[in-house]
């Protein structure tokens, strides 16, 4: 366990990242209450408990019933009867040992109610008793959020009090750029076309201005944007006149905002939308959910039954009325939409998972922002539904008898969906590539929903990797006693617990999907499913299985997170483009000569320095062991591209200068730091002055190029201490050395240095700096000098003196603080950045930019999966209109919500006949002759085959010569590709793709779809 006030990297890594140090800490001094534990307030406490608030507390002193199991994933059948809170407590306190789990045994004690920073009320409490909470809170200074889901329709509302202060709105990274001009007007200039990417209203700080000092001093100016490459911060006159360079750094200003409370707000709500194709909703859901609150205390808490009449036409009765008492809300000329107010009264008791996940991920969200200060709160309301979840009601009827209960489970997805489709979620086969932060949300939703679980349902799950520490945070599947066990099957067994139902319905598997595992998902598992679902985390996984979901033509839904950044996306055969159909832009990348010599961003340092830990103590290494395994190493390297001269001084500094003892580990690393950041400084200096100027006359040293200053090692400087420990570490370990064991002491290592001679700088007029990236490399092998190579061979001692020596690489770590990586890196960033006037980083975003962290936090997660499972049963019905399907895309930081209809699949055409371009193919069933498959492209489809072709092999062109093709046309297709590839085609093949070149009926080349053989 970590001291108190700390915070345990190695679980909450990925959060630090969303939420920063400060918020988090601001969290752990945080105590919530949660009213309420059907399925929404467990997920909301779930979510909480994960991110790790000081303590959680429940209040629900109702007993467990069947009808709870359809959403509170914690319960089982034996539960029904026991206190909701008390089963939930014990279930809870596994998430996090660092967050203690308490029951409220009531609440009518106010002086207990005040200790709690924030109550989140869930739909067990009634509206007047929510108002009364609410005002209590509101005058106690304690945040309050009231939500509830009924069926397909939620709501959550906010009370944050009359001043809340969000410490950072956005949460994003503050911009920084390089100014090239400020003008007198205070029209300031970004430098080579760079965007400055502010917005009307930020503020900015400036640094190294010259000319006008005074905008140094920290004071913060407001922008005001100009377009993208300029913004205006106010007259500069009365500061003097630019000269030249400047730095301006984003400044995150409070936003204080103000809330009403519940009763105050109902007659006129503020709404935040959740979906503006829906934009006439919020107000008639507004109304609606007082209505049923209505209806549940003239009927002795009873909501409306599903698909009855009566119930509805009374609820629309009570919601006219509230419109006419609230006449804000709908607005003038406006009146009450029967139809949406009915279907709310006929799915009033329905309780569904993918709802529950959409608002337990967006009010845990909420509680951790009126803890922490940190992002912006919804103000005040909001209203979501998701009636085109609906399935198709000819297939599908939903009336009295298709919607009552049969004392299952399921009765609340059944009171929405109707008994034949939920058998139909029951039977369906589905696979679900990944089991992480989005695999175990979507299982967890998928065993409350009875997917798969019918006598011909199955859930095939597959994931290649272990369960970690740091997945414990967000993977809500797994405890700590499951750590270094696979991923699918603890996630499989955890579901099966969940719902007996799975028992025996999962199948899951250890392999990675790609090329290498299609003799086990082979044609026969492909066309076995009715649809795939991804929860990976890279691009090159989700591109492989969406080309199978089109090959075999399978609805894939697709989901992703970053932060407290979401997005969904829907695939479905022959309606929408692919996954793979639109790329992101690729990552800039850093030019060179920035990182060799000229950074000027704490990303360029931190590069560089991960760049070094790769070549001191990885590359390194393997060269040596190479140069002492391999007998033509140095030859075939001469022959190589790129820095020879490096590998070569590498290799023989580690035979020559090799470390018996660590304290030779400790003189190497005091010698690399006064080469890498005094010696290499000055040499930089010698060749380019601080006074340079460049072929046009302009100063060299000027824009994005800082002028460096060399360091001077100071043991006292701890960036300085812990590179030399770091490298000293590191280096023992290389040579497989006894390095520090715990602390280490400095007065040992003062000792050694003391006893380390370290040579004065003396500069060389023979290296040679690459000032731009339009230049050649100089230190490319074409650049170096014969003599010098053949110099540092004749150096490299005989490998047959050093039989049975090998080095130890060191594999880049990011996790294990006590193997010195990160050390390393921290410091030696650091360093360079003192180099070069650049504000330093702390080790948690050395860690983040280093070990290019993914952030991620629970909330984030469960919400996009809800989304996700309200996709599924859109697919599930079979739905084939593009406007049914919803792609999302959501910020929980802003808040924001948008939603899209996916892209339609382009259309192609030839010889007047229409195709898809992504779905369609041209169907071959069986191992037909090359002759037959060329005869039959002509009489069926008018089209003269070009060129045919089996992966990167041509098989047939017309300018074949006719020797050639004679040996080929009466062959069948497995024996041509045989004949061509050398290869005979493999047992497990069944399907084989063939791309083809065609002209049409005018002798026009066409694109047309590839060919599939069926064999």
């Amino acid at each position: 366990m970590v001291k108190p006030g700390e915070i345990d990297e190695s679980l909450y890594s990925r959060q630090l990242y969303v939420l920063g140090k400060e918020a988090m800490l601001k969290m752990q001094h945080s105590t919530v209450l949660i009213i309420g534990l059907k399925g929404l307030g467990v997920e909301i406490a779930k979510n909480i408990a994960l991110a790790g608030v000081k303590s959680l507390t429940l209040f629900d002193p109702a007993p467990v019933v069947l009808e709870d199991l359809s959403t509170q994933f914690f319960l089982s059948e034996k539960d029904v009867g026991k206190p909701r809170a008390a089963v939930s407590q014990a279930k809870l306190a596994e998430l996090n040992s660092y967050v203690p789990i308490d029951v409220l045994d009531s609440l009518q004690d106010q002086e207990q109610l005040k200790k709690y920073q924030v109550i989140v009320a869930t739909e067990t409490l009634p509206l007047e008793r929510k108002i009364e909470l609410n005002n209590f809170c509101h005058a106690a200074g304690i945040k309050f959020i009231a939500t509830e889901t009924r069926g397909l329709f939620g709501s959550v509302f906010n009370d944050f009090g009359e001043e809340f202060t969000v410490v950072d709105p956005t949460g994003e990274e503050p911009q920084s750029g390089i100014v090239s001009d400020i003008e007198p007007d205070g029209t300031v200039t970004m430098l080579d076309d760079n965007r400055h990417n502010l917005e009307d209203g930020n503020y900015v700080k400036f640094s190294e201005v010259e000319g006008l000092e005074k905008l140094n001093d920290g004071t913060p100016y407001k922008v005001e944007v100009l377009g993208p490459f300029a913004f205006r911060i106010g007259s500069v006159k009365e500061l003097g006149t630019y000269k030249k360079g400047g730095v301006f750094t984003q400044v995150k200003m409070p936003l204080k905002l103000s809330f009403k409370t519940l009763q105050q707000s109902l007659p006129n709500p503020e709404h935040l939308y959740s979906d503006f194709a829906k934009f006439e909703r919020p107000g008639q859901l507004h109304l609606g959910f007082q209505a049923l609150d209505q209806f549940q205390a003239t009927h002795q808490g009873q909501l409306p039954r599903p698909f009855n009449e009566e119930d509805a036409n009374e609820l629309i009765e009570l919601t006219s009325k509230l419109a006419v008492q609230q006449p804000k809300v709908l607005g003038e000329g406006n009146s009450v939409n029967k139809d949406i107010i009915r279907e709310l009264s006929f799915q009033a008791r329905g309780d569904i998972p993918g709802m529950v996940a959409f608002f337990g991920g967006l009010v845990a969200q909420e509680a951790l922002k009126a803890c922490s200060g940190k992002f912006t709160p919804l103000k005040q309301y909001m209203y979501f539904d998701s009636l085109e979840s609906l399935p198709d009601a000819k297939e599908y009827p939903r009336n009295e008898e298709t919607t009552r209960s049969i004392n299952s489970r399921y009765d609340p997805q059944i009171a929405v969906f109707g008994l034949e489709f939920q058998r139909k979620l029951a039977n369906s086969k589905v696979f679900l590539v990944g089991s992480g932060a989005i695999g175990c949300e979507m299982l967890k939703n998928w065993a409350l929903l009875g997917l798969g679980s019918g006598p011909d349902g199955k859930i095939f799950i597959t994931d290649n990797d272990s369960i970690e520490k740091s997945n414990l945070n967000r993977q809500f599947l797994f405890r700590p006693k499951d750590v270094g066990r696979n991923k699918s099957e603890v996630a499989s067994e955890a579901v099966s617990n969940m719902n007996p139902d799975l028992q025996g319905k999962i199948k899951w598997m250890t392999e990675k999907v790609g090329a290498e595992s299609e003799d086990l998902f082979n044609d026969d598992f492909w066309n076995g499913l009715d649809f795939v679902t991804n929860a990976l985390d890279n691009v090159d996984a989700r591109t492989y299985v969406d080309r199978k979901c089109v090959f075999y033509k399978k609805p894939l839904l697709e989901s992703g997170t970053l932060g407290t950044k979401g997005n969904t996306q829907v695939v479905i055969p022959n309606v929408t483009e692919s996954y793979s159909s639109s790329r992101d832009p690729p990552e800039k990348s850093i030019p060179l000569c920035t990182l060799r010599s000229f950074p000027n961003k704490i990303d360029h340092t931190i590069a560089w320095a991960k760049s070094l830990f790769q070549g001191y103590f990885t590359e390194a290494p393997e060269n040596v062991n190479l140069y002492l395994t391999q007998p033509d190493f140095v030859q075939q390297t001469l022959k190589q591209a790129g820095d020879v001269k490096g590998i070569l001084e590498s290799i023989a500094d580690s035979l020559n200068n090799r470390p018996y003892d660590f304290d030779d580990c400790i003189k190497w690393a005091r010698l690399e730091f006064e080469k890498k950041f005094n010696h290499e400084i000055q040499q930089l200096l010698y060749n380019f002055p601080k006074d340079s100027k460049t072929s046009t006359g302009a100063p060299f040293w000027s824009g994005p190029k800082r002028a460096p200053e060399p360091l001077v090692f100071d043991i006292k400087n701890p960036d300085h201490f812990y590179f030399v420990v770091g490298a000293a570490n590191l280096r023992a370990f290389n040579y497989g050395l006894t390095g520090d064991e715990g602390e280490p002491d400095i007065s040992h290592y003062e000792s050694v240095l003391a006893n380390t001679n370290v040579p004065a700088f003396s500069p060389r007029s023979d290296v040679k700096i690459q000032a731009n990236d339009d230049e050649p490399d100089p230190n490319s092998n074409s650049d170096v000098g014969g003599d010098a190579l053949e110099a540092l061979t004749a150096s490299l001692p005989d490998p047959s003196t050093l039989a049975g020596f090998k080095l130890l690489p060191a594999e880049f770590e990011k996790d294990d603080d006590s193997n010195h990586h990160i050390e390393f890196i921290t410091s030696a960033s650091n360093d360079r950045a003192l180099n070069y006037s650049i504000e330093t980083a702390d080790r948690q975003k050395t860690k983040f930019i280093a070990g290019r962290i993914i952030p991620a936090i629970a909330t984030t997660t469960g919400l996009v999966t809800g989304l996700v499972n309200l996709e599924l049963y859109k697919v599930v019905d079979g739905k084939t209109d593009i406007e049914a399907y919803q792609n999302g895309f959501i910020n929980l930081a802003l808040p924001f919500f948008g939603f899209s209809d996916p892209i339609a699949s382009p259309q192609g055409k030839y010889n007047d006949k229409s195709y898809d371009k992504i779905w369609d193919r041209f169907d071959i069933r069986g191992n037909i002759t090359l002759k037959e498959l060329i005869d039959h492209f002509d009489e069926k489809e008018g089209l003269e085959i070009t060129m045919l072709s089996y992966g990167v092999s041509l098989l047939y062109a017309s300018f074949f010569p006719p020797k050639k093709l004679k040996d080929r046309l009466n062959l069948p297709i497995t024996e041509v590709v045989k004949l061509v590839t050398k290869n005979e085609v493999a047992p497990h093949v069944k399907t084989m793709i063939l791309e083809i070149c065609a002209d049409d009926k005018n002798g026009e080349d066409v694109e047309v779809p590839y060919i599939t053989i069926h064999l």
